[in-house]
């Protein structure tokens, strides 16, 4: 992944490929901004090569230094432009502590040099921070003020004569170039700051984008794998026992072997349609349109006794009991629909022995609560206690409306499982809802 050419150290795309980061604006901002070290090595030559031939020039003069002063110039001027190269980007502190060195060696004899002090404050500005800036440029100005008096007192013993003899000046003179230096550099820093703030931020909700994706898909195969668990256990238990009470009544009564065996094939027919629907919504809008069937409504409460009638021809003695109003929210009904699916075929699965299974869903108060109840002996239905794919759909499902779920032992035998949802729709008031009678007759399949 390349670098944004505008900040360094930033991709120039992220996971997802759509984010394009801008580009700075004409052909030599880019390539100045992709050759940074080129940058600072013509810096650096701009600085050194001058005024280091001006303090040999000076040395060769009518009137020169000192020879000890003439070469701490030069090893100062060296150092400078050595940190200007290395250091300008890297460590902006270590480059303004060797300028104000330089300031103090080099001006106060005879060579004005505050170029490097100029630098080190806008890379400061630039790669530091505004606050160090600022305590940068408080420090360079006692620096360069305390050079100009040094100048002074260098003159008044005849050691050199520096271009000026008025410390207060010339001490102004350099704040002002001081301070022109930290505004820029604090104006390009602060720009520079903020572009890569909302570079970082775009880069974060891009990931964030990607991970909620991949969230989501995993919801959804999650939900996905939970339907065809709660369709193709509910249908291969109830054609299994029905081939199977087929296959023992063939020889003494062919008819009844008949009719178990359409029921068979009714229930796998069944157990197809649903799982079209359930993966027609995954199809594309031009593929699906040819079959609105594939689009079909999951199934609901409405489709509780077709359901219950399936079991029963399967031998399951099944008793359905519906207590309150109906339930509105479509999702509500399909959660209730696929627990009394899985804890009858569990019950068909397990309870074979079973002489009544009760089942009973009750919607009173905003909550619904469903009762699947067999009395078939507790060792039939000890299996369940592991804990299945099934019971854990059912849990995920009630979950999601902040519900509980209870499977285990009843009271005397058999087995239970008892789940509260609370129905959303019926929590909040509603004034232009229906009124609803509570004490509706129960009604018996």
């Amino acid at each position: 992944m390349t670098e944004a050419p505008i900040s360094p150290g930033y991709p120039a795309s992220v996971v997802g490929g759509e984010l394009r980061l801008p580009k700075p604006p004409g052909v030599i901002r880019q390539f100045w901004a992709r050759h940074p070290w080129l940058t600072d090595s013509l810096i650096t030559a701009l600085y050194f090569v001058p005024t280091f031939a001006g303090t040999i020039a000076l040395l060769f003069g009518s009137d020169p230094p000192p020879a000890w002063i003439a070469v701490a110039q030069l090893v100062a001027i060296a150092v400078a432009a050595a940190a200007i190269l290395l250091l300008r980007r890297r460590e902006p502190w270590l480059l303004v502590a060797i300028a104000w060195l330089v300031c103090l060696v080099v001006y106060p004899f005879g060579s004005t040099d505050v170029f490097p002090l100029l630098l080190a404050l806008y890379a400061l500005a630039v790669y530091g921070s505004t606050r160090a800036a600022w305590i940068g440029f408080a420090g360079s100005v006692v620096v360069t003020t305390a050079s100009s008096y040094i100048a002074v007192w260098a003159h008044a013993g005849g050691t050199v004569a520096p271009f000026g003899a008025d410390a207060p000046a010339s001490a102004s003179q350099f704040t002002v170039l001081l301070l022109i230096a930290t505004l820029i550099g604090v104006t390009v820093g602060n720009q520079r700051r903020y572009l890569n703030a909302l570079i970082s931020r775009a880069h974060d909700l891009a990931r964030e984008r990607d991970q909620q994706a991949q969230l989501a898909t995993a919801v959804e195969r999650s939900r996905i794998a939970r339907e065809m668990h709660d369709i193709v256990s509910h249908s291969l238990t109830v054609m299994v026992t029905l081939a199977d009470g087929s296959a023992a009544t063939a020889a003494r009564d062919p008819e009844r072997a008949a009719d178990a065996m359409q029921h068979v094939a009714d229930t796998g027919r069944a157990a197809l349609a649903d799982m079209r629907r359930m993966l027609g919504v995954l199809a594309e809008p031009a593929a699906a349109a040819g079959h609105p069937e594939e689009l079909a409504p999951q199934p609901g409460t409405a489709a509780l006794p077709v359901l219950v009638e399936r079991f029963r021809a399967a031998g399951l003695p099944v008793q359905l009991t519906t207590v309150g109003p109906p339930i509105l929210d479509s999702n509500l009904q399909l959660t209730v629909y696929r627990i009394v699916q899985e804890a009858l075929t569990n019950a068909l699965r397990y309870a074979a022995t079973a002489h009544r299974v009760d089942v009973t869903v009750e919607h009173a108060d905003g909550v619904v609560r469903v009762d699947v109840i067999d009395d078939a002996a507790v060792a039939s239905t000890s299996e369940l206690t592991s804990g299945g794919k099934g019971l854990v759909g059912m849990r995920e499902r009630v979950a999601l409306y902040g519900g509980t779920l209870e499977a285990g032992p009843g009271p005397q035998r058999g087995w239970r499982v008892h789940a509260e949802l609370r129905d959303e729709e019926r929590s909040r008031p509603q004034s232009d809802a229906p009124a609803t009678n509570p004490d509706d007759p129960e009604e018996d399949a």
